[in-house]
């Protein structure tokens, strides 16, 4: 892959996926305890010790060559003259930079060069199955190598010459870990509310058309849909829909939702978005920024960047106030059952209600040998994709549930479990109940996504004989 230059960027982020560069009633008697609580991850094995790192400033020679490197990037003429200066300045840290720039020039040439000053500073071994920047930012992360104060800034050089609307998530930052981010190959999201059509970015579909359940008969029963209930009414999300617009905003039940779907962690949520005080609506955008492969979303309306994985507000306005924005569950099932759980439900029109069409498969075989983008460690307790039911229980402990194994045990026990005080059952999909029988927040991903975000988690699994 040769490096890119600006008008390579372009092309790249043309493209509307991330570029290498998702009835039982509550008063039904639940069957005993099924399992042990499995908490402490085992030791990651997979990356070398981390390096010693200096304290205070970075030096002033490495950090004005760092930052010679950020003024000249995507020019015809990137200057790394430097670089001999940074990889012998025995400090690791900068190696947060070659592996930002990394993102950017792949390969041969430039991209070469960064890896060996890379190799050669922190001492990790390139990775030939693997593309630099992924290689680097995978060792960074996992050995949680700390930063320093100047590190934003440079960064915000190289990736507000890439697109000038994240300056705002730099410029107000109330706690973004800047370490974590890295760019998903696409531009954000800036179209008004309501506006479907093309963007360089991944295009959000706003206030689609619906129909009923008979109406959504061109949907084959096996497939798999998100599910939403809200004050009664049910809607159905086709995955193959969502893996092309990865966020909807509607209205449903009365109520304004946000729903994100991040294809590279698996994850499908729905958020409230009439209920933030002193904005009349929240409307969420992809930002086209990553955090540890799961997508950084922002509000259009204040320009605050949101945590996708948790809701909560990290720069601007939002950030600046604490906003977490409230969740509803959003499970994965299949459209007959579904339906079945849900006769009155609504599914998004076949054609969106903007006229599209929708190929039944967008992504391919994309997501079917781990994280293409960087992740760090991973916790050993599962494989890192495989489908989980995750729920934050009232006393705030992180839970996680197998798909496959808890669907399995819930058949055989009658279609209800309890588990560290909760029950769970087999309604439309798995659904979580607290003790007084109300509902908690759910939402399926990929186990590395889940654990990343809760690395305290408590892994519910099976009895063995």
């Amino acid at each position: 892959m040769r490096s890119w230059a600006r008008a390579a960027l372009l092309v790249v982020a043309a493209c509307a996926t991330p570029v290498v560069a998702p009835e039982v009633t509550p008063g039904s008697t639940p069957s005993s305890e099924p399992a042990t609580p499995t908490t402490e991850p085992a030791a990651p094995t997979s990356f070398p010790p981390p390096p010693s790192v200096p304290d205070g400033p970075v030096d002033a020679t490495v950090e004005t060559a760092l930052a010679d490197m950020a003024a000249s990037v995507f020019s015809t003429s990137f200057n790394t003259l430097g670089l001999s200066t940074i990889a012998n300045g025995d400090d690791p840290r900068a190696g947060w930079v070659l592996a930002d720039l990394m993102r950017f020039y792949q390969g041969a040439g430039t991209g070469g060069e960064l890896e060996l000053a890379f190799s050669r500073l922190t001492g990790a071994q390139p990775d030939p199955s693997e593309l630099g920047f992924v290689w680097a930012f995978n060792h960074l992360i996992a050995w949680d190598l700390p930063a320093w104060d100047g590190y934003a800034d440079i960064k915000r050089q190289i990736y507000t010459s890439v697109d000038q609307r994240w300056d705002p998530f730099f410029a107000e930052d109330h706690g973004v870990d800047w370490r974590l981010i890295t760019w998903g190959g696409v531009f954000a999201d800036d179209r008004p509310l309501g506006d479907n059509g093309p963007c360089s970015c991944i295009p959000s579909l706003d206030n689609p058309g619906t129909t009923d359940a008979l109406g959504g008969s061109w949907y084959d029963d096996d497939r798999i849909v998100f599910g939403v209930v809200v004050n009664g009414k049910a809607l159905a999300l086709p995955i193959h829909q969502m893996e092309v617009h990865e966020m909807v905003n509607l209205t449903l039940g009365g109520r304004g939702l946000g729903i994100p779907y991040c294809t590279l962690c698996g994850s499908a949520q729905a958020y409230f978005t009439d209920n933030v005080e002193g904005v009349d609506r929240v409307v969420l955008r992809t930002s086209g920024l990553l955090s540890r492969s799961n997508k950084l979303m922002y509000d259009l309306t204040t320009g605050s960047a949101i945590d996708t994985f948790t809701g909560t507000a990290l720069t601007g306005p939002l950030g600046g106030r604490g906003v977490i924005l409230e969740q509803v569950s959003v499970v994965a099932s299949t459209w007959g059952d579904w339906k079945a759980a849900h006769p009155d439900t609504l599914i998004l029109a076949e054609d969106g209600g903007i006229g599209r069409f929708y190929d039944d498969n967008p992504l391919g075989d994309r997501d079917e040998f781990g994280p293409i983008f960087p992740v760090g460690d991973v916790d050993p307790r599962l494989p890192v994709q495989e489908k989980v039911v995750g729920v934050i229980s009232p006393d705030g402990t992180p839970l996680a549930f197998p798909v496959n194994q808890v669907k399995d045990a819930l058949s055989e026990a009658g279609g209800s479990l309890v588990f560290e005080g909760l029950t769970v059952r087999l309604v439309d999909s798995v659904r979580i109940f607290d003790e007084s029988g109300g509902e908690l927040v759910t939402h399926e991903a990929f186990w590395f996504a889940w654990s990343q975000f809760h690395p305290t988690t408590t892994l519910w699994t099976p009895l063995t004989d």
